[in-house]
């Protein structure tokens, strides 16, 4: 495609690029599907308790019947292996990966924000956009954890609703980086996630690598003190850290099943 002619004033030009970026406006089949993949995605990185692993062989039934799609084969992937584990590895697993290393950790300010004050304001707005949508995480988990941005995206719609996703792109992308350099078959759940937004820039490349190399951005004044999590690790500070898990979001286990409109 040839350059815009330099006359056409450079607001049209931007904003003819904006329209050629625009993706196609969904079908209805198309944004269910959408929907109940990223419910799925959220399900699947949540801790794996006995009610979750007591579910396997319906979530297995859901993901084989999904349409073909990059995602789809992602999450049957990781889902042979969920179902062929036993649940004490699966348990020891997901904690090494999620909550032992903070590279693989699933609160999404962090990347983006580190340890400055700037995180907490970004709590504080994503609380502010779920109560603009009439939704609410009932204070079981802060607003950043991946399932609950997850579980807001499918609820609100592909616009809106995956606007937090987009935003934390790079996170997502280191997420998926560190549980690819462990392999973890929980790369295959990013995986999938990754595929439902677009490609990364350059840009977006650039920023992962120095996220890898050098961590999230830090603010000693002012925070609680926290220790390493292994070398070449970096954590959170505590203040961030909810004591207690957050009770499971859970889809619909069947490819009939509607999902409800509430957590």
């Amino acid at each position: 495609m040839s350059p815009l002619p330099a006359t056409i004033p450079a607001l049209v030009r931007t904003r003819v690029r904006a329209a050629v970026r625009r993706p196609a406006r969904l079908t209805p089949e198309e944004t269910a599907g959408r929907a109940l993949t990223l419910r799925l995605v959220s399900l699947l990185l949540q801790y794996p308790d006995a009610e979750l692993t007591s579910a396997r062989p319906e979530l297995t039934t859901v993901v084989e019947a999904l349409s073909a799609t990059p995602g789809a084969e992602h999450l049957a992937r990781f889902t042979d292996w969920f179902a062929a584990q036993e649940p004490a590895a699966l348990e020891r697993h997901y904690v090494e990966m999620f909550d032992l290393r903070r590279k693989s950790s699933l609160y999404l300010t962090y990347y983006l924000h580190g340890d400055t004050r700037r995180r907490g304001m970004a709590l504080l707005t994503l609380n502010q956009q779920y109560r603009a949508a009439g939704w609410s995480t009932d204070g079981g988990e802060l607003p950043d954890h991946l399932p609950v941005v997850l579980e807001f995206a499918a609820l609100a719609g592909p616009g809106g609703g995956e606007a937090p996703l987009r935003r934390h792109r790079r996170g997502l992308e280191l997420i998926h980086h560190a549980l690819t350099g462990s392999g973890s078959p929980y790369r295959h759940v990013l995986a999938a996630l990754l595929s439902l937004l677009p490609p990364p820039t350059e840009a977006d490349r650039a920023a992962v690598a120095r996220l890898v190399a050098e961590g999230p951005p830090n603010e000693e004044v002012g925070l609680d003190p926290y220790g390493a999590y292994g070398e070449g690790e970096f954590a959170p500070p505590a203040a961030f850290v909810p004591p207690m898990p957050a009770p499971p979001t859970r889809v619909p286990l069947t490819p009939t099943s509607r999902p409800e409109g509430s957590r």
